[in-house]
């Protein structure tokens, strides 16, 4: 992930833009004739007038700038981590503002609370939300500020508006073929009147959106210009890497770190909360430095042992608690009294690593008064509460310096890598480099949580379902992201106040301040199936493993089980799986037509060769309705992805190339899962440690992938995880045809 252009940053020229409420708030003009408009993206609707600082810099806000030489500038407020926001966001802007994507200069935002996403009132990038969240907000804002350009051409002009058009960041008068850039225009247009309802253009005049756009970030990953966190590279700095326990809630008892410090190029160790860390003048000293580093561990004797006995508390707490019912339909238990036959199934899904292909890195610099930490973070304001945690500095003092994302996939919304490079760079005195091996980055991971499922379904006497009764058993991922989150939404609170802010009452789950966790059981509160009696109920189980978010989060397990579930009925009925589901799905239209189309495009019923299986599965997540179809073949009991075919409804397309870049990436995501993916544990130690024992689907082993869009005028929702969620189900039901046996466990092992 490393390139050959780094950025080259000297910490004494880094200059804090001076924020106030007023300005974060305002547009602005420069002296010059610029215009920067703010876009307010989490919801405010107004727009106003004012100065930028003396020396040109702007205020860490979602900025349209337009500069006096004409250069458009678009500050991105959701990361980029290869989904395509980059892109995406700024071809919204581009649309209405009539400029050419490519010539829109697109920059980070730094973390601001203006930058919040409205859908979580933390400013964060994840659940395949930042093209829907931005849609209006964003188009709005471009439209606001032609209408303000072409206003101030007309004045200069003298000609009525409705005599101008815009083309390119030039407003041109039709009769006389005059034109004025926006730049020239700037000053001026700051002045007009700022259109309460700016008109939007209509989707028969896009020129933009919904065209196979180039991807904007395409060529500075291509030429290695991109800066990721990874290469970042400040003067000065020092590297640092830290020891961990080797084992679950490890910690520190004593270390020979001042023999270390002896070694060539060592500078420091210092203990930090995580572990023991060792600051050198290379990156590799540090390494070989490590080798030489004794550490006795204290275990914490409340920390999970083994893989197999989190099953058991699983399993014992399904059968000591019905759960707390999420969806109640009809009535279960007359449809189960009544049943002909009854069906009983269990499922298993493993804890599973994120393995980005940038491992976590930051780079700090805490000073006295001041933080500036430079990394790759899916949630910048959380970042600032992992550094005034560790050091004597407020949320206002630290700023967040982004960078492109080499995968992120739920990982980085959590911070415990900035969080142990502020506290080495605190406890150090300079600026230094955290960067943690492949092999740590999976073991101390936060995991996707293992669940259990347990599935009955009441029979007609024609094998038909009429009750459908779905315990989860799984932990609650907010139970641990909402310490780190609370003193984000909080940010008044003094730091004292951290740690109680969970038990204060501001946090209780399904208060308007924090909606209940979905995360356990979505997707499965919501089963589109018209199933006459449905109950889902969760049952919390917490075995100590840390978690977090993982793409497609809950969604990833909840289809697992009940898509493979639907197969076993059709089967129990003596009826296709397409047909099966065609019946029972009639009141999903959009989630029917895209079986329908995957059926028809993949040849449902038509496998392309002999000894090769297909396998069929549906769901609908973050607001988008996905088909897939996969054909696989067993050899030598391996499960080879030969094909995959996916349709996809994700509302109004903004880019159609980035939808297909996602389903294909979902499609491999989900595939490796569901075919290698576990985290497993012995004596309390995470047993897999690289690719070699975690490993991922390689090019050679790429199933053929064919997307389908359809054509929607719904609005846009997400792409980034959605065909994540199909994959393992699909794969299991072509299984049972080529195997004749259930495979109810993740991943898939076949004997």
């Amino acid at each position: 992930m490393q390139n050959n252009n780094k950025t080259n940053v000297n910490t004494s020229e880094i200059i804090k833009a001076e924020t106030t409420r007023r300005n974060l708030l305002q547009a602005a003009v420069t002296s010059a004739g610029g215009l920067s408009l703010s876009l307010v993206l989490p919801g405010c609707s107004t727009f106003r007038s004012n100065a930028i600082n003396q020396d040109g810099s702007w205020n860490a806000n979602a900025w349209l700038e337009i500069t006096p030489d004409n250069k458009i500038i678009f500050t991105l407020d959701r990361v980029e981590m290869g989904q395509g926001t980059y892109t995406g966001l700024t071809t919204l802007l581009a649309e209405e503002l009539d400029v050419a994507p490519s010539n829109i200069k697109v920059i980070f935002a730094g973390a601001e609370k203006i930058y919040r996403n409205p859908a979580y009132g933390l400013q964060l990038t994840g659940g395949s939300n930042s093209l829907s969240t931005s849609w209006p907000q964003i188009r709005r804002a471009g439209a606001s500020a032609k209408w303000m350009l072409m206003s101030a051409a007309a004045e200069v002009m003298q000609v009525r508006i409705a005599s101008l058009s815009a083309e390119n960041a030039y407003i041109i008068h039709s009769d006389t073929n005059k034109r004025l850039s926006y730049g020239s225009l700037g000053k001026l247009a700051s002045k007009q009147s700022i259109p309460d309802s700016p008109v939007l253009k209509s989707p028969s005049d896009y020129r933009y959106i919904g065209k196979q756009n180039q991807r904007l970030d395409s060529a500075q990953k291509v030429n290695g210009t991109a800066v990721y966190g990874i290469d970042v590279e400040i003067d000065g700095m020092s590297y640092a890497i830290v020891s961990r326990a080797p084992y679950i809630g490890g910690t520190v008892v004593s270390h020979n770190g001042a023999e270390i410090e002896k070694m060539p190029g060592v500078k420091r160790v210092v203990e930090i909360l995580s572990g023991i860390a060792i600051v050198a003048d290379s990156y590799w000293k540090a390494r070989k430095a490590e080798k030489q580093l004794k550490v006795k561990w204290q275990r914490d004797e409340q920390a999970p042992l083994n893989t197999a006995d989190i099953f058991k508390q699983y399993k014992k707490a399904a059968k000591d608690s019905e759960g707390d019912l999420k969806r109640e339909e009809g009535d279960i238990d007359q449809a189960f009294e009544q049943a002909d036959k009854i069906i009983e199934l269990e499922y298993s899904v493993p804890f599973l690593a994120h393995s980005t292909m940038e491992p976590m890195n930051c780079t700090a610099h805490i000073k006295e008064d001041k933080a500036d930490i430079w990394t790759s973070t899916q949630a910048p304001d959380l970042a600032r509460v992992a550094v005034a945690r560790v050091t004597n500095l407020s949320l206002d003092d630290v700023d967040i310096h982004n960078q492109f994302i080499g995968g992120g996939f739920g990982r980085r919304l959590s911070q415990d890598f900035v969080a142990e490079a502020a506290e080495i760079s605190y406890k150090f005195g300079g600026v230094i480099k955290l960067i943690w091996s492949r092999e740590e980055d999976i073991k101390n991971d936060l995991y996707r949580p293992a669940t259990y499922h347990k599935l009955s379904a009441s029979l007609n006497s024609r094998g038909l379902p009429t009750g459908w009764d779905h315990q989860i058993v799984a932990p609650k991922i907010m139970d641990w992201y909402v310490w780190d989150a609370s003193p984000a939404m909080f940010p008044w609170a003094p730091k004292f106040m951290y740690s109680m802010l969970g038990h204060a009452g501001l946090l209780t789950e399904g208060t308007p301040i924090t909606p209940a966790d979905h995360s356990p059981y979505e997707g499965a509160d919501d089963i589109s199936y018209t199933i006459p009696s449905i109950s889902v109920r969760h049952v919390q189980a917490d075995a100590g493993v840390p978690i977090t978010f993982w793409r497609s989060v809950g969604h990833s397990h909840t289809a697992f089980v009940i898509e493979s579930a639907i197969d076993e009925l059709a089967f129990q009925a003596g009826l296709d799986p397409l047909d099966f589901r065609r019946e029972y799905l009639k009141s999903s239209p959009r989630l029917l037509n895209v079986l329908e189309q995957v059926a028809a495009h993949g040849r449902w019923g038509l496998s392309s060769g002999n000894d090769v299986y297909q396998g069929i599965a549906t769901h609908k997540s973050f607001g988008t309705y996905v088909g897939l179809l996969v054909e696989i073949k067993v050899v030598d009991n391996q499960i080879q992805l030969l094909k995959a075919v996916c349709a996809v409804d994700c509302g109004l397309v903004v880019n159609p190339d980035i939808v297909n870049m996602q389903m294909e990436s979902g499609i491999i995501f989900g595939a490796s899962a569901a075919l290698y993916g576990e985290i497993t544990l012995e004596s309390g130690q995470v047993q897999q440690s690289n690719f070699h024992d975690s490993p991922v689907i390689r090019m050679n082993q790429s199933p053929l992938i064919e997307t389908i869009i359809i054509n929607s005028n719904h609005a846009p929702s997400g792409v980034g995880e959605p065909s994540v969620p199909p994959v393992a189900p699909a794969i299991a039901n072509a299984l049972f045809k080529a195997k004749g046996i259930r495979y109810r466990n993740l991943p898939f092992k076949l004997v």
